[in-house]
């Protein structure tokens, strides 16, 4: 029986690619004097951005980190709540189901990035990245949520738009449900247990 929806944020909740991308690919121009195209930037999307500037072999990693975060609200005119979304979310919220959050923002990114759009309110918990020491694709994160939502793993769907979300809810052993609005393909998630083409296809698994 289905007790918890838990969600990720970028590319599921928020449509944040851009401005994401965009403003890495300045700070890396401003730190490196490399040009990275968005393509080579796109694994970053779904992980920690200690991690994504780890990858990317960045020297001084926590000023580059803070330095990414301010210039990411420098984009925010990018960002949006997908369409429908919030009205699903609304409604998810007057089920008798838990509404919880796992994502690879810090507790800072959340409450600079997330918290604007007033959708927190319908959300019992919030697992950051500031939370765990392990990140997704580790289950940590989502195990932490479910914990305190107090819902077994079999009871819980997690809805993500990226592999790294996926593996994360494999591993938890809670059902994944990809969100296609975000991700865009569905190659890769061949065993997803759901594909949702639009948020209000979400409802369907609600009675």
């Amino acid at each position: 029986m289905l007790k918890a929806i838990i969600f990720d944020v970028d590319g599921t909740i928020l449509d944040t690619e851009k401005a994401i991308l965009q403003s890495l690919q300045r700070t890396l121009r401003e730190e490196t004097k490399i040009d990275y195209p968005f393509e080579t930037l796109r694994f970053a999307l779904g992980i920690p951005g200690k991690d994504a500037l780890q990858r990317l072999n960045v020297d001084d990693i926590e000023a580059v980190h803070q330095k990414w975060s301010a210039a990411v609200l420098d984009f925010s005119h990018e960002v949006a709540v997908f369409e429908s979304l919030e009205e699903v979310i609304q409604h998810l919220a007057a089920k008798p189901l838990q509404l919880g959050i796992v994502t690879s923002k810090t507790a800072q990114e959340v409450v600079d990035e997330f918290e604007p759009f007033g959708l927190s309110e319908y959300f019992h918990h919030i697992v950051s990245a500031s939370d765990t020491a392990k990140h997704k694709p580790h289950p940590e994160p989502l195990l932490k949520c479910l914990d305190a939502l107090q819902i077994a793993p079999e009871e819980a769907i997690y809805i993500g738009d990226s592999i790294y979300d996926f593996q994360c809810a494999k591993q938890a052993g809670t059902k994944f449900a990809l969100a296609h609005w975000g991700a865009k393909s569905t190659i890769g998630f061949e065993e997803a247990d759901y594909v949702f083409y639009e948020p209000k296809d979400i409802l369907t698994i609600v009675k």
